[in-house]
């Protein structure tokens, strides 16, 4: 049995300095032989080089994928040998978790909690919708007379998928395990800052025995690779996940070719603390709400209600635990707060924070870009939390994307339900009360694809994940999400034994 030293050089030794694309079942290089460099936020050193794609290389992966859904088997397998094959694609991965984890965390600069976590739902994943295609198929439907109508379940096509950088081996197994459980083909875009996890994805479904073309990866610009697949004929639907200006340009544009579209966009998601909820795990999970994965999540609670009769109470505590929270090397089971993905985005979020100062907030906590021993180099910035902000402030209607939360009072039901839907963005939302009532009103009442009731999480395999108005629209991570990757063909049929005549020509 291997030594716990033995296993960490193994691990050391799977990684690289260089990725290639994944074009047809095999790594390949750039057509101009270009390279670009994915850094790790944490320390702000280069992790390695990777094939930075052209589009003549994006119209080799869509002529890779076209023919695979045209000419190949994939969509042919019945559909339990496909699943059979998403389960073995989850066992590899499985059995590489460690290997998979660390690398999630080097190149997102990510807690080691919330990339194992990360990590394991997108295993979980795959493993869903091995079970969930096996149950997705079509219908009887009853018609009148001597016909007989029946509907079958058909892969729509050639995806795109343009993946995120905030969750990037997580987001890439939400739209890769339910296009390929479908039996379409996918050209999957990465992020730029984080590619390295979708690529070890591809490889892993090679070896699964997913046919070659049917899962290809290709890093490159998204202003240049991702429009060229949303704008290709040759591609049947695009999925995005990101922001909401991008999405608006991506459905705009696979307008022109009538695409399907799935958006998972923006937020600015409210979370609602009643007087009579249990206030320590209110506290608790609005820390994980708003702090989880360094707030970098589209569905981050990152407008506070609070009941005034619990103001002043819960405050004390949230943000006593707020300056609690570790920042420090992401790889340390202690650390609780990772690094910002790069200093853009650092400057992003403390611009946000000088704008609720000059407009006369408060900052109760944090406020300001961290210094963190041994990784001085790195992308950091303090847990935020703002107070004494009014609902017009950019502070409050934006997404910020970072780990800062703006607080309110509110002082009836009524009240905090027109402050939570006066929000352009409408994808999570969170209750706390014992009151079940209360929550089932409120919860009905909200304009949000997600709520969460006394719970800080959001989304597990099985459970509809997308949002409302520019949030985006369709729904990941459930078997619904098998009707956008599938068509329904309608087939009608007439078994009398008397001829039709209906024009009644003699």
């Amino acid at each position: 049995m291997a030594t716990a030293q033995e296993t960490k050089m193994e691990q050391m030794a799977m990684k690289r300095d260089h990725y290639s694309m994944i074009i047809n079942g095999a790594r390949v290089e750039a057509t101009s032989g270009e390279t670009f460099t994915t850094y790790n936020p944490a320390t702000g050193e280069p992790l390695a080089t990777v094939a930075k794609a052209t589009t003549e290389d994006a119209e080799r992966a869509v002529e890779a994928a076209r023919n695979a859904f045209d000419y190949g088997k994939w969509k042919k397998f019945p559909v339990g040998k496909r699943s059979r094959t998403l389960n073995k694609i989850a066992g590899i991965m499985r059995s590489r978790f460690n290997e998979l984890v660390e690398l999630e965390v080097l190149n997102s600069g990510k807690t080691l909690a919330a990339a194992q976590g990360q990590v394991m739902q997108a295993i979980e994943d795959f493993e869903f919708y091995a079970g969930a295609i096996v149950g997705h198929k079509g219908e009887v439907n009853p018609v009148p007379g001597q016909f007989h109508n029946y509907t079958e379940k058909e892969p729509v096509g050639v995806c795109a998928q343009i993946i995120p950088w905030n969750y990037p081996m997580m987001m890439a197994a939400w739209k890769i395990a339910p296009a390929i459980a479908a039996g379409c083909s996918v050209i999957v875009k990465p992020a730029s800052l984080t590619p390295l996890t979708a690529l070890v994805m591809a490889e892993i479904c090679t070896e699964a025995g997913v046919p070659e073309g049917v899962v290809n990866v290709v890093p490159g610009s998204g202003s240049e690779i991702g429009n060229y697949l949303v704008e290709h004929k040759g591609v049947d639907k695009v999925a995005f996940t990101g922001s909401t200006p991008i999405g608006k340009n991506i459905m705009g544009k696979a307008s022109e070719t009538l695409k399907r579209v799935t958006l998972e966009l923006g937020g600015k998601s409210p979370n609602i603390v009643f007087n009579d909820a249990d206030l320590d795990a209110a506290v608790d999970g609005s820390l994980f709400g708003i702090f989880y994965n360094t707030g970098q999540s589209c569905e981050a609670r990152s407008r506070m209600y609070v009941h005034e009769d619990v103001y002043d109470e819960f405050m004390e505590k949230f943000v006593a635990k707020t300056k609690r929270l570790a920042l420090g090397d992401p790889m340390d089971k202690g650390t609780h707060i990772g690094s910002i993905i790069n200093r853009e985005q650092v400057e992003i979020i403390d611009g946000y924070v000088q704008s609720a100062k000059e407009d006369g907030a408060t900052i109760l906590a944090g406020g300001q870009e961290a210094k963190v021993d041994g990784f001085e180099n790195g992308h950091w910035y303090e847990p935020t939390v703002i107070a004494d902000v009014t609902h017009d402030m950019k502070v409050v209607q934006e997404e910020i994307f970072g780990p800062v939360v703006v607080v309110m009072k509110f002082s009836d039901e009524k009240e905090v339900l027109k402050l939570a839907n006066d929000s352009e963005y409408g994808l999570g939302s969170a209750i706390w009360t014992k009151d079940h009532g209360k929550a089932t009103r409120v919860a009905n009442g909200i304009k949000a694809g997600i709520v969460m009731v006394n719970c800080p999480f959001s989304a597990f395999p099985g459970t509809p994940f997308g949002g409302y108005k520019q949030s985006g629209f369709g729904r990941e991570l459930s078997t619904e999400t098998l009707d956008l990757y599938t068509e329904t063909k309608s087939i009608l049929s007439y078994y009398g034994n008397r001829p039709l005549n209906p024009l009644g020509v003699e």
